[in-house]
């Protein structure tokens, strides 16, 4: 099968997500100038850069309570600050339950029963229990093609690592198991690794 996205996929649900799997899952949290926290779950998300460290993640569509956007990047184009937290597979329902549309200036660890914390290098708030989470500061926001489309990137400025993940010196994603997103409705959930070495190691 082949087909150009602007034809259409003649399929019942778009596979484009489902083709691009597994993706990491960056819980986005945010906060207004206000004060209100704010927490999202971002499937176009990754590490993009060692030195500095940095990262991405992509907004895709809009509320009607945000001029072109969500709350995400609305509040990080505010303050210039936001929180990368790591999505455990325990923390499915939460991160679920951040999903959902909410009106804006809603708190998101409220609704979803989870406690916050303090970051140390931003004023933001982070996931309390996460098992790692990267304070950013923000370095561009790159609109893209199509409406409500942007690709927000950070400067990591700190990093938060769950005590019980480290081992023998090894930040081990076995002991949380990193949910990530698949096609569809689907996800998935890391449980066992393997290493490989490469030929000019």
């Amino acid at each position: 099968m082949f087909y150009r996205p602007q034809d259409g996929h003649g399929l019942p649900h778009n596979p484009f997500n489902a083709v691009v799997t597994p993706r990491p899952i960056g819980w986005i949290s945010t906060r207004g100038r206000d004060g209100v926290n704010n927490l999202a779950p971002y499937s176009f998300f990754n590490a993009v850069a060692y030195e500095p460290p940095q990262v991405m993640f992509a907004s895709t569509s809009a509320k009607p309570d945000r001029i072109g956007t969500k709350d995400s990047v609305s509040l990080i184009r505010e303050t210039g600050v936001f929180c990368v937290n790591i999505v455990e597979t325990a923390a499915q329902d939460a991160m679920n339950a951040t999903s959902a549309a909410l009106p804006a200036g809603t708190d998101e660890f409220e609704v979803a029963g989870l406690q916050s914390a303090q970051c140390d290098s931003i004023d933001c708030a982070r996931v309390a229990s996460a098992p790692a989470a990267l304070e950013c500061k923000l370095t561009q926001i790159v609109p893209l093609p199509g409406a409500a489309n942007f690709a927000v990137f950070g400067e990591v400025t700190g990093v938060h690592l769950r005590d019980d993940c480290i081992v023998d010196g090894i930040f081990d994603v076995t002991r949380y198991q990193p949910l990530a997103r698949m096609g569809y409705r689907n996800y998935a959930s890391v449980t066992e690794q393997f290493e490989l070495t490469r030929p000019d190691d």
